[in-house]
């Protein structure tokens, strides 16, 4: 029931989402673009950009579940619908297939509707600033994998910082790029109810899960070969936007929960950036016991709806 709840949460926020699109053409919203820098879409954490975007991301992972390690295979759903031009309204949902010592677990992760504002730009100094508030619907997540959990607020802040207005002496500097992001999820009641799977029973008992605030935070390190390219001048503002490149990137993601230990994978990987599309593919490394063992993997699919479909994205919703 879990997961029907989050699909009908999921398709009325989706609805939400797409409700009175305009039908006529204007000139495409950039994405995460900042001069001649662009900010691609990160697969561990929210980037920068304020924009029409679709996305799927999938990936393969063993991570710890009460004292034993379990192979995850997880992919998320991210759609993202502009309101106005700096500010738009997504619905971001998932589904887990778990893995655990011989039992098999699955279920929805669970549903946020969230918003997401564009506060700074400065395309000389390559610099993108956004802010969001998500919320979490209570109940949207599966009981069987423990991600029934109540509702939450959560505000988050993402910044993109790229160097190509560094001077002459140091232009080897200037392909490189950060973007960093950090959310805080806040729960608005105290535990849920969940299920535990009990080995020597070999069967599920409810639980009471406690309901803990968390913070999901991480930064990547990226490098744009559109600077080694003709396409790039210096102190120059790009007359079309820094798309068709690759990205080589490493990401760095956390998860710090009150009264637990913190948990972080690094991820490198490459993204290729066309005009409507982007794919990315990564590996993830733990980084402590914690947060699993092994090498897993990652890839994304993402679509820049406004120039992908322009006839239905082509402009905001509250756009005049």
């Amino acid at each position: 029931m879990t997961f029907l709840y989050s699909l009908k949460a999921t398709f009325r926020a989706c609805t939400l989402v797409c409700l009175l699109t305009a039908a006529n053409l204007m000139p495409a919203y950039a994405h995460g673009i900042a001069g001649n820098r662009f900010f691609p879409g990160t697969l561990t954490f929210d980037d920068p950009a304020v924009a029409d975007e679709f996305s799927i991301t999938t990936g393969v992972a063993e991570n710890a579940v009460d004292g034993l390690y379990a192979t995850n295979n997880a992919s998320t759903l991210s759609v993202v619908r502009l309101l106005t031009p700096t500010i738009s309204i997504g619905i971001d949902t998932g589904y887990l297939r778990r893995n655990w010592n011989g039992v098999h677990q699955s279920g929805a992760t669970g549903t946020d509707l969230v918003l997401k504002t564009r506060l700074y730009e400065d395309d000389q100094n390559e610099t993108l600033v956004a802010g969001s508030l998500a919320y979490t619907f209570a109940g949207s997540g599966s009981r069987q994998i423990g991600a029934n959990t109540p509702s939450s607020l959560g505000p988050s802040l993402y910044v993109g910082q790229g160097f190509g207005a560094l001077p002459e002496s140091l232009a080897w500097l200037r392909p490189f790029g950060i973007t960093g992001g950090v959310s805080v999820a806040v729960p608005t009641s105290g535990s849920s109810s969940n299920l535990k799977y009990n080995l020597a029973l070999k069967q599920y008992v409810d639980v009471q899960t406690p309901a803990v605030a968390a913070v999901h935070w991480g930064f990547a390190i990226e490098y744009s070969t559109l600077y080694l390219t003709e396409r790039f001048q210096p102190g120059v503002l790009p007359k079309e936007e820094p798309l068709h490149q690759f990205v080589p990137l490493v990401e760095f993601a956390f998860d710090s929960l009150r009264g637990q230990k913190t948990t972080g994978t690094a991820n490198p990987g490459i993204a290729y950036v066309k005009d409507t599309w982007q794919f990315a593919a990564e590996a993830v490394l733990p980084l402590n016991r914690e947060s699993g063992r092994g090498v897993g993997a990652q890839v994304q699919l993402l679509f820049f709806m406004d120039d992908f479909l322009p006839s239905v994205f082509g402009r905001p919703l509250l756009a005049k």
